[in-house]
């Protein structure tokens, strides 16, 4: 293999798939009730564009100043919060997935280390898959006594606009949570779709819906209280007209609960995110919700 370049790029052998890797890797600590940036670092294109006070917690924004995922790129970010931390990262905009050639994947992996009492909350926008995109999403999270750790993401089917419904090449999604310091598996799932040589309009599967989205919280604090008032979010929420919503709630092995919503459009399923999003804040962080846009 060559070496990499000095944007965090690796070119491969002639006539073997081109492997580029970028990674970002942040660590944040809390000092006097306020997190802030311990160290970080990464390689283009990934970035953070700027990280900002949110009373008393921290808000990251991510940039891709690149036009996305590009056959055979890599996206590795590692994500350390210290004792008593508290940072809400989201990016710019949609994670975009281009076309892969058909003996390559375009991949992301995350790791989030949480220590004790630390919270974080990843709010990122949702994954757009272009026509023949093959994309491998795994994510691994680490936590301790205490801590708590929020996502919620949506994925699109491709660029609706542009006639693209489930054109991709392929879809695989894993999530694996550890807990306390024996580093426990209490939480796994993987997804695959590979919309080729599965039937996604099958009743049972995706049906006519196109679009799916889910929302996580995990800690030790979570109980069955958490659960009902997530599953109260998702019973009082009005689809938009021509938008219907189906979802469902439950706890997982333990110290969870998952959600899981699909839609016919990005938009409403971004709105009930939200939603959930700010009920799990009020329920367990007893906190408001943010605003991130303000005039």
């Amino acid at each position: 293999m060559e070496p990499a370049n000095h944007s965090g790029k690796q070119g491969g052998a002639e006539n073997e798939p081109r492997i580029r890797t970028s990674v970002l890797r942040a660590a944040f600590a809390s000092r006097q009730g306020q997190t802030y940036v311990e160290n970080k670092f990464h390689t283009a294109p990934i970035k953070i564009a700027k990280a900002f006070p949110l009373d008393g917690q921290l808000g990251v924004i991510v940039m891709d100043v690149s036009p996305g995922l590009l056959s055979g790129d890599s996206y590795e970010l590692a994500w350390s919060a210290g004792q008593d931390s508290h940072v809400m990262i989201t990016n710019q905009s949609y994670t975009k997935v281009h076309p892969s050639e058909p003996d390559a994947v375009s991949s992301m992996r995350q790791l989030f280390a949480l220590e004790e009492n630390a919270v974080v909350e990843h709010m990122p926008e949702p994954i757009m898959l272009y026509k023949d995109a093959a994309f491998r999403n795994d994510t691994k999270v680490k936590l301790k006594m205490g801590a708590a750790w929020l996502q919620a993401d949506v994925l699109c089917p491709g660029r609706s606009l542009r006639g693209e419904r489930f054109d991709y090449r392929s879809y695989h999604n894993s999530l694996s949570v550890f807990y306390g310091e024996e580093e426990e598996l209490i939480f796994t799932q993987r997804q695959r779709i590979e919309p080729a040589r599965q039937d996604l309009s099958a009743p049972g599967c995706w049906d006519d819906m196109t679009h799916s989205a889910t929302f996580y919280l995990f800690s030790d604090r979570v109980n069955g209280t958490h659960l009902e008032q997530l599953q109260e979010t998702l019973d009082s929420f009005a689809s938009p007209e021509g938008h219907r919503i189906l979802s469902g709630a439950s706890l997982t092995y333990r110290f969870g609960v998952a959600v899981s919503a699909v839609s016919t459009a990005a938009w409403p399923l971004q709105q009930l995110m939200k939603e959930l999003w700010e009920t799990a804040r009020k329920g367990l962080l007893d906190k408001p919700p943010l605003r991130l846009l303000q005039g």
